[in-house]
Protein backbone atom coordinates (compact mmCIF):
# COMPACT_ATOMS: atom_id res chain seq x y z
CA UNK A 1 0.00 0.00 0.00
CA UNK A 2 1.39 3.27 -1.19
CA UNK A 3 2.45 6.22 1.53
CA UNK A 4 1.90 9.40 1.06
CA UNK A 5 2.81 12.58 3.52
CA UNK A 6 0.17 15.37 4.13
CA UNK A 7 0.33 18.52 5.85
CA UNK A 8 -2.59 21.09 6.65
CA UNK A 9 -0.14 24.33 7.14
CA UNK A 10 -2.38 26.97 9.44
CA UNK A 11 -0.66 30.41 10.90
CA UNK A 12 0.20 28.53 14.59
CA UNK A 13 0.62 25.33 13.57
CA UNK A 14 1.09 22.58 11.07
CA UNK A 15 -0.29 19.04 11.07
CA UNK A 16 0.95 16.17 9.88
CA UNK A 17 -0.73 13.11 8.43
CA UNK A 18 0.80 9.73 7.19
CA UNK A 19 -1.75 8.40 5.06
CA UNK A 20 -2.27 5.60 2.99
CA UNK A 21 -3.93 5.34 -0.79
CA UNK A 22 -6.73 4.46 0.88
CA UNK A 23 -7.34 7.36 3.19
CA UNK A 24 -6.41 5.46 6.01
CA UNK A 25 -4.58 7.84 8.68
CA UNK A 26 -1.35 5.84 9.94
CA UNK A 27 -0.34 8.77 11.95
CA UNK A 28 -0.43 11.64 13.10
CA UNK A 29 1.31 15.02 14.66
CA UNK A 30 1.52 18.85 14.77
CA UNK A 31 4.56 21.03 15.01
CA UNK A 32 4.88 24.93 15.32
CA UNK A 33 4.50 26.65 12.05
CA UNK A 34 8.06 28.10 11.50
CA UNK A 35 8.30 31.78 11.34
CA UNK A 36 10.48 32.04 7.57
CA UNK A 37 10.27 30.40 4.89
CA UNK A 38 13.21 28.57 4.50
CA UNK A 39 12.00 27.06 8.42
CA UNK A 40 8.83 26.00 6.77
CA UNK A 41 10.64 24.26 3.78
CA UNK A 42 13.39 22.62 6.30
CA UNK A 43 10.47 21.33 8.41
CA UNK A 44 8.49 19.39 5.99
CA UNK A 45 11.87 17.82 4.71
CA UNK A 46 12.68 16.73 8.03
CA UNK A 47 9.51 15.47 8.57
CA UNK A 48 9.58 13.50 5.45
CA UNK A 49 12.65 11.87 5.91
CA UNK A 50 11.50 10.26 9.12
CA UNK A 51 9.28 7.74 7.37
CA UNK A 52 10.27 5.64 4.67
CA UNK A 53 8.82 4.57 1.26
CA UNK A 54 6.40 7.59 1.03
CA UNK A 55 5.57 7.99 -2.73
CA UNK A 56 4.76 11.98 -2.35
CA UNK A 57 4.25 15.40 -0.41
CA UNK A 58 0.90 16.84 -0.20
CA UNK A 59 -0.27 19.93 0.93
CA UNK A 60 -3.06 22.05 2.22
CA UNK A 61 -2.41 25.68 2.42
CA UNK A 62 -3.98 28.78 3.36
CA UNK A 63 -4.42 31.80 0.20
CA UNK A 64 -5.16 31.47 -3.36
CA UNK A 65 -3.81 28.67 -4.29
CA UNK A 66 -2.58 27.80 -7.99
CA UNK A 67 -2.50 24.23 -7.59
CA UNK A 68 -0.73 23.77 -11.08
CA UNK A 69 1.67 26.84 -11.24
CA UNK A 70 2.10 25.98 -7.34
CA UNK A 71 2.11 29.21 -6.26
CA UNK A 72 -0.51 31.18 -3.79
CA UNK A 73 -1.30 34.86 -4.17
CA UNK A 74 -3.73 36.22 -1.80
CA UNK A 75 -2.89 36.98 1.35
CA UNK A 76 -3.03 34.43 5.04
CA UNK A 77 -1.41 34.85 8.08
CA UNK A 78 1.57 33.68 6.86
CA UNK A 79 2.88 36.46 4.50
CA UNK A 80 6.33 34.32 3.56
CA UNK A 81 4.13 31.74 1.50
CA UNK A 82 2.86 34.01 -0.96
CA UNK A 83 4.69 34.50 -4.36
CA UNK A 84 7.45 31.53 -4.00
CA UNK A 85 6.78 28.68 -6.21
CA UNK A 86 6.48 26.41 -3.35
CA UNK A 87 5.81 23.24 -5.41
CA UNK A 88 8.80 23.49 -7.32
CA UNK A 89 11.36 23.67 -4.57
CA UNK A 90 9.91 21.00 -2.57
CA UNK A 91 10.16 18.96 -5.42
CA UNK A 92 13.10 19.62 -6.24
CA UNK A 93 14.57 18.84 -2.32
CA UNK A 94 12.47 15.97 -1.93
CA UNK A 95 12.77 14.29 -5.09
CA UNK A 96 8.93 13.23 -4.83
CA UNK A 97 5.56 14.41 -6.48
CA UNK A 98 4.50 17.61 -4.51
CA UNK A 99 0.99 19.24 -4.87
CA UNK A 100 -1.09 22.19 -2.73
CA UNK A 101 -4.37 22.98 -2.65
CA UNK A 102 -6.36 25.94 -0.58
CA UNK A 103 -7.37 24.52 3.09
CA UNK A 104 -11.15 25.55 2.37
CA UNK A 105 -10.97 22.94 -0.70
CA UNK A 106 -8.77 20.88 0.90
CA UNK A 107 -11.83 20.18 3.19
CA UNK A 108 -14.41 19.96 0.77
CA UNK A 109 -12.81 17.27 -1.48
CA UNK A 110 -13.01 15.28 2.26
CA UNK A 111 -15.72 15.31 1.68
CA UNK A 112 -16.17 14.25 -1.91
CA UNK A 113 -14.03 11.32 -1.41
CA UNK A 114 -15.14 9.91 1.86
CA UNK A 115 -17.38 11.75 3.44
CA UNK A 116 -21.14 13.84 3.16
CA UNK A 117 -20.88 14.90 -0.48
CA UNK A 118 -19.98 11.37 -1.61
CA UNK A 119 -22.78 10.31 -3.07
CA UNK A 120 -23.50 13.58 -4.99
CA UNK A 121 -22.09 15.63 -8.12
CA UNK A 122 -22.39 18.99 -7.15
CA UNK A 123 -21.94 20.72 -3.77
CA UNK A 124 -21.11 23.87 -1.84
CA UNK A 125 -18.99 23.72 1.27
CA UNK A 126 -19.07 26.37 3.61
CA UNK A 127 -16.55 26.96 6.36
CA UNK A 128 -17.79 28.61 9.22
CA UNK A 129 -15.56 29.86 12.16
CA UNK A 130 -13.35 33.07 13.23
CA UNK A 131 -14.37 33.81 9.69
CA UNK A 132 -16.19 32.50 6.69
CA UNK A 133 -15.08 30.32 3.84
CA UNK A 134 -16.17 27.52 1.47
CA UNK A 135 -15.65 25.53 -2.03
CA UNK A 136 -17.18 24.81 -5.00
CA UNK A 137 -17.39 21.27 -6.25
CA UNK A 138 -18.86 20.85 -9.79
CA UNK A 139 -18.38 17.35 -11.04
CA UNK A 140 -16.49 16.42 -8.08
CA UNK A 141 -14.11 19.01 -8.96
CA UNK A 142 -13.55 22.05 -7.16
CA UNK A 143 -14.26 25.00 -8.86
CA UNK A 144 -11.94 27.69 -8.38
CA UNK A 145 -13.02 30.73 -11.28
CA UNK A 146 -10.98 33.03 -12.89
CA UNK A 147 -9.45 34.45 -10.01
CA UNK A 148 -8.72 31.51 -8.10
CA UNK A 149 -11.74 33.42 -5.47
CA UNK A 150 -14.32 30.61 -5.82
CA UNK A 151 -16.10 29.86 -2.82
CA UNK A 152 -15.05 32.91 -1.23
CA UNK A 153 -18.46 33.41 -0.14
CA UNK A 154 -17.49 35.15 3.43
CA UNK A 155 -16.90 38.31 0.82
CA UNK A 156 -20.47 38.55 0.33
CA UNK A 157 -22.64 40.97 1.28
CA UNK A 158 -24.56 39.96 4.00
CA UNK A 159 -26.11 43.16 5.66
CA UNK A 160 -26.56 46.40 4.17
CA UNK A 161 -28.01 49.63 5.59
CA UNK A 162 -29.32 52.02 3.16
CA UNK A 163 -29.77 55.11 4.91
CA UNK A 164 -25.85 55.04 6.13
CA UNK A 165 -24.65 52.93 3.04
CA UNK A 166 -23.17 50.46 5.82
CA UNK A 167 -21.81 46.88 4.27
CA UNK A 168 -20.93 43.73 6.21
CA UNK A 169 -19.96 40.91 4.38
CA UNK A 170 -20.75 36.99 5.74
CA UNK A 171 -17.72 36.91 7.46
CA UNK A 172 -18.32 39.86 9.61
CA UNK A 173 -21.59 39.94 10.04
CA UNK A 174 -22.01 35.75 10.35
CA UNK A 175 -18.88 34.44 11.81
CA UNK A 176 -18.81 32.97 15.38
CA UNK A 177 -16.13 35.82 16.41
CA UNK A 178 -19.01 38.25 15.45
CA UNK A 179 -21.42 36.46 18.04
CA UNK A 180 -18.81 36.87 20.70
CA UNK A 181 -18.42 40.52 19.71
CA UNK A 182 -22.06 41.23 19.81
CA UNK A 183 -22.37 40.09 23.28
CA UNK A 184 -19.09 41.89 24.46
CA UNK A 185 -20.57 44.81 22.82
CA UNK A 186 -23.66 44.81 24.74
CA UNK A 187 -22.64 43.48 28.16
CA UNK A 188 -19.61 46.08 28.12
CA UNK A 189 -16.90 43.49 28.54
CA UNK A 190 -13.83 42.27 26.61
CA UNK A 191 -14.90 39.81 24.00
CA UNK A 192 -11.55 37.83 24.71
CA UNK A 193 -13.40 37.31 28.11
CA UNK A 194 -16.29 35.11 26.81
CA UNK A 195 -16.25 31.87 25.56
CA UNK A 196 -18.03 31.43 22.27
CA UNK A 197 -18.96 27.82 23.16
CA UNK A 198 -20.42 29.02 26.71
CA UNK A 199 -22.73 31.30 24.43
CA UNK A 200 -24.18 28.95 21.91
CA UNK A 201 -24.65 26.92 24.64
CA UNK A 202 -26.74 28.69 26.49
CA UNK A 203 -28.58 30.99 24.64
CA UNK A 204 -31.52 30.13 24.89
CA UNK A 205 -31.07 31.19 28.97
CA UNK A 206 -30.18 34.52 28.05
CA UNK A 207 -31.41 37.69 25.99
CA UNK A 208 -28.05 39.30 24.98
CA UNK A 209 -27.02 35.34 24.32
CA UNK A 210 -29.83 35.03 22.33
CA UNK A 211 -29.78 38.60 20.27
CA UNK A 212 -26.29 37.64 18.74
CA UNK A 213 -27.07 33.84 18.25
CA UNK A 214 -30.25 34.28 16.61
CA UNK A 215 -28.89 36.38 13.89
CA UNK A 216 -25.83 34.24 13.56
CA UNK A 217 -28.35 31.59 12.70
CA UNK A 218 -30.17 33.78 10.54
CA UNK A 219 -27.41 34.84 8.47
CA UNK A 220 -26.46 31.23 8.04
CA UNK A 221 -29.84 30.70 6.45
CA UNK A 222 -29.65 33.43 4.45
CA UNK A 223 -26.46 32.28 3.05
CA UNK A 224 -27.06 28.95 2.46
CA UNK A 225 -30.38 30.08 0.55
CA UNK A 226 -28.63 32.09 -1.80
CA UNK A 227 -26.02 29.59 -2.43
CA UNK A 228 -28.94 27.44 -3.46
CA UNK A 229 -30.07 29.71 -6.04
CA UNK A 230 -27.39 31.09 -7.49
CA UNK A 231 -25.71 27.59 -8.11
CA UNK A 232 -28.85 24.84 -7.31
CA UNK A 233 -25.88 22.61 -5.53
CA UNK A 234 -27.50 18.76 -4.26
CA UNK A 235 -26.18 19.14 -0.91
CA UNK A 236 -24.73 22.17 0.67
CA UNK A 237 -22.15 21.24 3.71
CA UNK A 238 -21.29 23.06 6.48
CA UNK A 239 -17.40 22.66 7.96
CA UNK A 240 -15.59 24.54 10.56
CA UNK A 241 -15.30 24.66 14.34
CA UNK A 242 -19.66 25.53 14.61
CA UNK A 243 -19.79 21.88 12.47
CA UNK A 244 -19.35 20.18 15.95
CA UNK A 245 -22.54 21.42 17.28
CA UNK A 246 -25.48 18.38 17.57
CA UNK A 247 -28.50 21.59 17.01
CA UNK A 248 -26.48 23.25 14.20
CA UNK A 249 -28.98 21.61 11.75
CA UNK A 250 -32.37 21.83 13.55
CA UNK A 251 -31.05 25.78 14.45
CA UNK A 252 -30.67 25.80 10.59
CA UNK A 253 -33.83 24.40 9.09
CA UNK A 254 -35.48 26.72 11.60
CA UNK A 255 -34.47 29.54 9.38
CA UNK A 256 -35.00 28.13 6.20
CA UNK A 257 -38.43 27.38 7.44
CA UNK A 258 -39.05 31.46 8.15
CA UNK A 259 -37.26 31.76 4.85
CA UNK A 260 -39.72 29.22 2.75
CA UNK A 261 -42.92 30.66 4.53
CA UNK A 262 -42.44 33.88 3.49
CA UNK A 263 -40.48 33.58 -0.29
CA UNK A 264 -43.26 30.82 -1.36
CA UNK A 265 -42.42 30.78 -4.79
CA UNK A 266 -38.66 29.14 -3.97
CA UNK A 267 -39.76 25.41 -4.11
CA UNK A 268 -36.10 23.68 -4.25
CA UNK A 269 -34.92 23.71 -0.24
CA UNK A 270 -31.45 23.19 0.17
CA UNK A 271 -30.37 19.73 1.66
CA UNK A 272 -28.13 20.82 4.83
CA UNK A 273 -25.54 18.58 6.13
CA UNK A 274 -22.56 19.00 8.34
CA UNK A 275 -19.37 17.45 7.12
CA UNK A 276 -18.11 13.94 8.41
CA UNK A 277 -14.39 14.94 8.76
CA UNK A 278 -13.75 18.08 11.24
CA UNK A 279 -9.50 17.83 12.35
CA UNK A 280 -8.48 15.52 9.65
CA UNK A 281 -10.19 17.06 7.07
CA UNK A 282 -7.70 19.05 5.46
CA UNK A 283 -5.24 16.36 5.14
CA UNK A 284 -7.40 14.20 3.99
CA UNK A 285 -8.15 16.60 1.24
CA UNK A 286 -5.02 17.29 0.59
CA UNK A 287 -4.01 13.73 -0.52
CA UNK A 288 -7.17 13.21 -2.57
CA UNK A 289 -6.06 16.06 -4.50
CA UNK A 290 -2.85 14.46 -4.77
CA UNK A 291 -4.04 11.14 -6.32
CA UNK A 292 -5.98 12.92 -8.71
CA UNK A 293 -3.97 15.15 -9.63
CA UNK A 294 -1.34 12.20 -10.80
CA UNK A 295 -4.34 10.04 -11.52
Amino acid sequence: MKKYLCIDVGGTSMKIGLIDEEGNILKTDSIKTPETLEGMYQAMCDVFHQYDNVQGLALSMPGAVDSEAGIIGGSSALDYIHGPCIKRDLQERLKVPVEMENDANCAALAEVWKGAASDVDDCCFIVSGTGIGGAVVKDRKIHKGRHLHGGEFGYMIADFNFETKEMTTWSHAGSTVAVVKAVAKELGVDYKSLDGKDIFDHYHENPVYEKAVDKFYYVLANGIYNLQYAYDPQKIIIGGGISVRDDLLDEVNQRLDVIFKNFTHAKIRPVVLTCQYHNEANLLGALYHFLTANS
